[in-house]
């Protein structure tokens, strides 16, 4: 089913794409070059991104950032397929995806943003000792099949022996949903991100009992990607981005939770100051964020690994054609 929607979404996209053309930026009144930026959720796991708003480094590259959250990786590859937007940021496995269907204008990942995984494991129940054979069994909210999320847990799942098939893993949610399902009663766990996974505490409705980003070790979570075409036009514009990105990594790296936390407060006004502050200091505390924003080969290798294992990698794709370091490695010079 997902290769049919992921096929169906391609082709529209492509359509789209020829219809629209790819051309030069364009530049607002203020002579900033305007770029729309994708986003496949909004989580304070994505820090880094967000002071690089919030303390003016895109303004100061010369960008005016236009941000839309696209609620899923597939959503975000076909807004940037279509040229609705620019540059999108999901999990990485989506311009694999989009590779073996064969775009003609290819997707290439050129900054990554974390390295681990960000999402948490809530129960219904309170476990003081928690182990993964526990699920065994069990009701477990996972994720859109084919995501990170999702198959980040397959992967925690078989490092421990144990087969995802042995856990009643409920994957018609999408990631985003999953939190208000489960506080409707759906599931004795929950794969969630923050701030949902906190905000289930809050209401008394789960307890984060494990880490995914933990249990699973580095893996390359999110990027940044583009077109090929866009990159061949543009190139320019995706170096001051990425130059912009760098320096909100730089300030996540030498700060502390409480300093993070108070310069990105406006992305989530529903949330107390507090409550993001605990949450920054997690992410933190499990080394969430890297120094650079390099994609490395052996980063991308181990994506394939985790995607292969989980059935969904029927080929091999080559990391010269979807991965481009210029840009990031510039940056952190």
């Amino acid at each position: 089913m997902r290769r049919k929607l992921t096929m169906f979404l391609l082709i529209t996209s492509m359509l789209l794409c020829t219809l629209c053309g790819c051309g030069k930026d364009t530049k607002d009144t203020s002579g900033l070059t305007k770029v729309t930026l994708n986003e496949v959720a909004h989580s304070i796991f994505y820090a880094p991104m967000y002071v690089a708003f919030e303390n003016g480094y895109f303004t100061e590259a010369g960008l005016d950032i236009t941000l839309v959250t696209g609620y899923g990786a597939d959503k975000v590859m076909a807004a940037v397929l279509s040229g609705e937007a620019e540059i999108g940021f999901a999990g990485c496995e989506a311009t694999i995806y989009t590779y073996l269907e064969g775009a003609s204008d290819q997707i290439v990942n050129f900054a990554q943003l974390t390295q681990r995984a960000g999402n948490f494991l809530v129960s219904r129940e309170p476990i003081e000792n928690f182990t993964w054979d526990m699920l065994i069994g069990q009701d477990v909210l996972g994720g859109r099949a084919g995501g990170m999320p999702e198959m980040v847990f397959e992967y925690i799942l078989r490092k421990n022996g144990i087969q995802p098939s042995e856990v009643n893993i409920d994957q018609s949610i999408d990631f985003g949903s999953t939190a208000a399902a489960f506080s409707s009663g759906q599931g004795s766990f929950s794969v969630e991100f923050e701030p949902h996974a906190t905000g289930l505490e809050q209401k008394g409705d789960g307890y984060i009992v494990a880490s995914l980003g933990v249990d699973s070790g580095y893996v390359p979570y999110t990027s940044f990607f583009t077109k090929q075409s866009y990159l061949d036009e543009n190139g320019d514009t995706v170096q001051a981005f990425t130059d912009a990105l760098q320096k909100g990594m730089d300030y996540v790296n030498s700060h502390t939770a409480e300093e993070i936390a108070a310069v990105i407060a406006p992305q989530f006004a529903e949330t107390d100051l507090e409550t993001v502050t605990t949450i920054v200091n997690r992410y933190l505390e499990q080394d969430t964020w890297k120094s650079d924003l390099i994609f490395s080969e052996e980063a991308f290798l181990l994506l394939q690994n985790i995607l292969e294992e989980s059935g969904e990698l029927p080929e091999r794709v080559p990391y010269e054609k979807l991965v481009t370091t210029q840009y990031a490695t510039k940056a952190a010079e």
